[in-house]
């Protein structure tokens, strides 16, 4: 039996490690390319391109005619602390476009099979996430376009690139619309991480009568999925005859306020909540489903608390291994 082959770009990163994690269980060869190996675990990679995909040199070398399937992840980007201050627009715009125009270029030269190209729910005019309680995200809602940052203006450009490139080369192309997914083995601290790794982090790090704090008034809505959902509804697509682009992402919506005591119940830390000022995005959104279901008969399903545990305890020992590592003969128990 002839094995599949597929490279994940991006694959240093969170959802890219996953992915190869997953695509290796589907029985695939994995190549995987990335600035960086994954942080918090080996690749399970067949092999590995360090390297930056913003260089046409190492798309060659990571692309050939050999490949069933590319999935590209990679970008510049980050939670609302990196997305939203507006000081990183520039090379959040630079370096993705710049790398999705070197991976479909290398495509369509070296003729892989299909290209899957994970976009995001800031596509969405900013006009219709103004509400926290009914936000609008079906997927032709997409235009007249405005999204609320030039990551979202990147992603949806990008979008119609995939589709340029598809509709004149003939390419199998994948559009997926991503919103919010999280779990183990992603960005906790540093800048960069989304709300369910900052609230664990902030939880996890608190005394059990202390405070963290929350941006903005924390009545701003969210819908979060988790990372092996994502995966499902990833690889369903690609197997699909659906080109997109279409939302994967939960239904679920929470408010901020609510998420993080979500995460207080699962530490058993009735912490107070202190609201400051920070970048926040829109006031409110979440995964509208019904094209999936209709076109791929599937929808996520597992509640937001299930993974947002198993999220917690794997950044509760990750906290936990920090302060041992600075002071080594700190006890095992973060907090009494």
């Amino acid at each position: 039996m002839t094995i599949k082959r597929a490279l994940v770009c991006g694959a240093g990163g969170f959802i890219g490690s996953h992915l190869v994690r997953r695509l290796k269980r589907d029985g695939f060869w994995v190549r995987g390319v990335d600035l960086k190996t994954p942080e918090f675990a080996a690749s399970e990679a067949d092999e590995f391109v360090v390297g930056d995909l913003g260089e046409a040199r190492v798309c060659r070398e990571a692309i050939d005619d050999g490949l069933n399937e590319v999935y590209q992840l990679a970008a510049d980007m980050g939670g609302a602390g990196y997305v939203f201050t507006g000081e990183n627009d520039a090379a959040i715009m630079h370096n993705s476009a710049l790398i999705n125009l070197n991976v479909l270029e290398t495509c369509r030269a070296g003729g892989a099979a299909t290209i899957f190209y994970s976009s995001s729910a800031c596509i969405y005019p900013q006009e219709n996430q103004a509400s926290a309680d009914e936000p609008v995200t079906a997927e032709d809602s997409a235009y007249p376009a405005n999204p609320d940052s030039e990551y979202g203006w990147e992603k949806l450009f990008s979008e119609r690139l995939f589709a340029s490139y598809a509709r004149n080369y003939g390419m199998r192309v994948r559009i997926a619309r991503f919103h919010n997914v999280f779990g183990e083995e992603g960005t906790w601290m540093g800048g960069r991480e989304k709300a369910p790794a900052a609230l664990c982090r902030k939880v996890a790090m608190a005394p059990r009568d202390g405070e963290i704090e929350i941006w903005g008034d924390g009545g701003q809505t969210r819908s979060f999925l988790y990372i092996d959902e994502c995966l499902d509804g990833v690889r369903r697509l690609v197997d699909s005859s659906f080109q997109g682009p279409v939302n994967i992402g939960s239904a679920e919506m929470v408010s901020i306020d609510q998420l993080a005591r979500m995460v207080m119940d699962i530490a058993g830390k009735p912490l107070r909540l202190r609201h400051v000022k920070g970048p926040l995005g829109v006031r409110g959104r979440r995964s509208d489903n019904r094209l999936i279901a209709k076109r791929l008969a599937w929808a996520p399903c597992q509640p937001l608390s299930v993974g947002l545990e198993k999220t917690y305890r794997w950044i509760e020992r990750q906290v936990q291994q920090r302060a041992q590592s600075a002071d080594p003969g700190a006890a095992t128990p973060l907090h009494a």
